[in-house]
């Protein structure tokens, strides 16, 4: 017994065998065949018994399949001018194509002829693309098997038209720099337009494009993402850390929030409020404490069960005033109404103002204005005759000739003169 157990604690855990059923291919390890690759549709191919390489099992589709897509009115002249190259790109493949400018729509078909069963699903992704603004020359080359697309609905995500606007152009970047980097770490095609991004590319930059962009409309900066895929860039470049986990080397950003700054006016507001505030306390403290004291001796507040009323709800006032039951033309009625008799009120008090100006003053104050008004005469008497007594003294200094010029005139002879001159 003892040996056996022995043997037992000595013998290695199995791993447990999720794949228990499945019994190996003798490909499964074969160095030489890549199991990722995606191996292109190819009727021209010949094997070595001289048999086709790709072909349906019937020879072709049992029924047609077709795919319509809508496209804006600012498209239209640009698809009319490029529809000839998609048509001919298309015919290749052996599908139809048709531009309907009086819907406004844009539809692929499959023929008799079409061999491939994918290629109608990436001649829907074409009409697509090319409703969404992308050049057609970059939108042709979805029909690639390695290509494909995604387009990101970003319309309904954020509420505020101007937060939106905001977010969609912090994507964009300055001159485009942010939407290029990105392009260049996920080596995808990415345009943004309207509601819509759309990406092209391959699975795995599409994945990454899509979480950098659904970020950038939650309010994550896309620079934050861009940092991390350049890092993570880097290091898969390094063979021995193929296998690891890369978070410790991964930068990780927290969400702050920085409380602003308060304006200095506020801030001398708020203490000019307070030093008020303090004065009346420190002046009205004793006639507090008196009226504190008065009032909590007169308001004893005495115990009852029953809740306070409540209070009533807009409802309920429009319902004791009967104003609920009116109309809408009533009710408008009523506020002009209501609006007209206080502008009268207004105007009237205004009037009272105006005619108070030329009210005449009371018999009291008459009498106070005649004590001063006699006053103010006799002052201006003596002042009047000190005057003329002054200017009386100055005459009789003057000389003779002064005094005779300011009695006599001599304006008659000097006109006589000039006009014995003119003569």
């Amino acid at each position: 017994m003892s040996s056996d157990q022995e043997t037992s604690t000595s013998a290695p855990t199995s791993t447990k065998n999720h794949n228990k059923y499945r019994r190996a291919k003798p490909w499964d390890d074969d160095p030489n065949i890549n199991h990722w690759e995606i191996q292109p549709w190819d009727t021209t191919a010949k094997t070595d018994g001289g048999n086709v390489g790709d072909f349906l099992p019937g020879g072709n589709l049992l029924e047609e399949s077709s795919f319509a897509t809508l496209f804006p009115k600012y498209r239209e002249k640009y698809l009319r001018e490029v529809w000839p190259i998609v048509t001919s790109t298309l015919d290749k493949h052996h599908i139809k194509c048709e531009l309907n400018l009086i819907e406004g729509s844009m539809t692929v078909s499959t023929t008799k002829k079409t061999s491939d069963p994918y290629i109608i699903l990436k001649a829907r992704d074409l009409i697509k693309l090319l409703s969404r603004s992308i050049p057609c020359q970059q939108a042709i080359k979805i029909l690639n098997d390695g290509v494909h697309c995604d387009v990101i609905k970003i319309g309904g995500m954020v509420r505020n038209k101007e937060r939106f606007v905001k977010r969609r152009q912090r994507l964009i970047g300055p001159d485009g720099a942010t939407l290029k980097a990105l392009e260049l770490l996920t080596s995808c095609y990415i345009l943004v337009q309207g509601n819509t991004v759309s990406v092209m590319g391959e699975y795995r930059g599409m994945k990454k494009a899509r979480q950098v962009v659904l970020d950038c409309m939650k309010n994550i900066h896309p620079v934050y993402n861009i940092k991390r895929l350049m890092i993570m860039r880097e290091l898969a470049k390094d063979p021995k850390l193929a296998n690891e986990d890369w978070s410790r080397f991964l930068p990780t950003f927290k969400k702050k929030n920085v409380q602003r700054r308060v304006p200095r006016q506020t801030l001398l507001e708020a203490e000019k409020e307070k030093e008020k505030r303090r004065n009346n306390d420190n002046g009205n403290d004793e006639n507090n404490m008196a009226a504190g004291k008065a009032v909590a001796a007169a308001k004893k507040k005495t115990y009852t069960p029953f809740p306070p009323a409540q209070t009533p709800s807009k409802i309920d006032l429009q319902l004791d005033s009967g104003e609920y039951f009116l109309t809408e033309h009533q009710r408008r009625a009523q506020k002009m109404a209501e609006k007209h008799r206080k502008s009268i009120q207004k105007r009237e008090e205004k009037r009272v103002e105006k005619a108070k100006v030329y009210e005449a003053p009371s018999s009291n104050n008459n009498n106070g204005n005649n004590n001063s008004d006699t006053n103010n005469r006799d002052l201006d008497l003596e002042t009047l005759k000190n005057k003329f007594a002054k200017a009386a003294s100055k005459r009789k200094a003057d000389n003779s000739d002064n005094n005779l010029a300011d009695f006599v005139d001599t304006t008659s002879s000097g006109k006589k003169q000039k006009k014995r001159k003119k003569h």
